[in-house]
């Protein structure tokens, strides 16, 4: 049980975070950019726990490539294929499809610093509290 929680609690804070930073940037977000951020989170968190000791640099190349997939992913379901139009980057440089971009590619990158950090405090609760 402690396990699921866990693991919902993470899905849930990324989620929640995710739709924060989109608040604070874009001054809107849409539901679907929780469920996008919650599954980048906790994907981010699990690669991270199992290599704590993954260079930094590596987890934020790893990070970048992992949010711009899913990002994508996200995109494409969402604004192409239901065309919901919750974002179009078509206007910005080094797009693919107006779904993700190189300057987001390279802001998730310098996102994933934070999250390590958030990563590692998040283990020190668990394990603390489980123990």
């Amino acid at each position: 049980m402690i396990f699921i929680l866990k693991n919902l609690s993470v899905f849930i804070f990324g989620g929640l975070v995710y739709g924060g930073l989109e608040l604070l940037w874009r001054q809107s977000t849409h539901w679907t950019m929780l469920i996008t951020g919650g599954l980048c989170f906790y994907l981010l968190y699990k690669l991270f726990s199992k290599f704590p000791y993954m260079p930094l640099y590596l987890k934020c190349i790893a990070g970048a490539v992992i949010i711009t997939m899913i990002e994508f992913t996200a995109g494409y379901i969402v604004n192409i294929i239901f065309k919901m139009n919750v974002w179009d980057y078509s206007f910005l440089p080094f797009n693919l499809m107006g779904q993700v971009c190189l300057l987001y590619s390279l802001l998730w990158g310098l996102l994933v610093i934070p999250i390590d950090f958030v990563t590692k405090f998040i283990n020190m609760l668990f394990y603390r509290t489980s123990v």
